[in-house]
């Protein structure tokens, strides 16, 4: 089976009404080029100052996830909202960072909360608390669609490959991994451990990113660079720096099969 799957870059600011423009508008324009499958960044409605997150937290069934279900319905696509602040009625002083997606009827498939939370000291300049607003998640998520088996992640996730492994062992052929990787981390990492994670894998992974300098403070400056890669490890379509974009490809779930043939790791390995 073949669809094409897009991957949409933002620059996500505390305006949420501007973000929702600008991610409204790109999603339409790949809808327009025959995207069946579409995802955009972590932090897609928001990304600004920390201590507004939580206050600005909402349901799964809030003002953020219906637009989007809505949107999904209009262009009867397969829509991955790549992040949002979920409120935690649990945890009053701290949400989740979720990941929502919606089937072409609108209906919410899968949610996923963010597991690993990035809480770093790069430099005196990039250091981040994640885990002092966002409460983390603890379950790993595959969804079966009506496209492909889809293994759900975000951002920091990335660095840890045995939620990969997980993902696999449950099924996944293709892989999510909306994004805002800091400047200084994604210049050097970004692509060699995404194209990891689909040479250890044999998965298709799609990686929405979060671009250029938002208005929390000065603290984030987002590297971009969102990624199509396919289960050999090539990166078949991306969005440069720092200006939002889209890149569509083909996926071909044959080409999964095909690597896994070639190179059946899972029945090799021994740990």
């Amino acid at each position: 089976m073949t669809f094409l799957a897009a991957v949409v870059q933002l620059n996500s600011t505390s305006d949420e009404a501007a973000n929702w423009r600008s991610a409204r508008a790109l999603i339409e324009r790949v809808a327009m080029r025959g995207a069946q499958l579409v995802a955009t960044p972590e932090n897609t409605n928001f990304l600004g100052p920390h201590e507004e997150k939580v206050r600005r937290a909402q349901p799964i069934d809030g003002p953020t996830c219906e637009r989007f279900a809505e949107l999904a319905a209009r262009l009867h696509l397969h829509l991955l909202l790549g992040s949002f602040n979920e409120r935690c009625d649990e945890d009053p002083a701290r949400c989740y960072n979720t990941s929502v997606l919606f089937a072409p009827h609108g209906d919410v498939l899968a949610s996923y909360r963010k597991i690993h939370l990035f809480d770093v000291d790069v430099s005196p300049e990039v250091r981040f608390r994640e885990s002092q607003t966002i409460r983390p998640g603890d379950t790993p998520v595959c969804v079966e669609t009506a496209l492909a088996p889809i293994g759900l992640s975000i951002c920091y996730d990335l660095r840890f490959p045995e939620l990969y492994r997980a993902l696999a062992d449950r099924g996944a052929e293709l892989l999510t991994v909306p994004s805002a990787f800091t400047l200084t981390t994604g210049r050097d990492h970004w692509y060699p451990l995404l194209r990891a994670r689909a040479i250890e894998t044999q998965c298709w992974v799609l990686a929405p990113a979060q671009a250029g300098r938002h208005d929390d403070q000065g603290l984030r400056h987002s590297y971009g660079h969102s990624l199509i890669i396919d289960p050999w490890g090539q990166v078949v379509a991306s969005v440069g720096g720092d200006a939002p974009g889209v890149a569509v490809a083909e996926i071909d779930l044959e080409r999964v099969a095909a690597v896994r043939g070639k190179i059946p790791v899972r029945q090799h390995r021994r740990l």
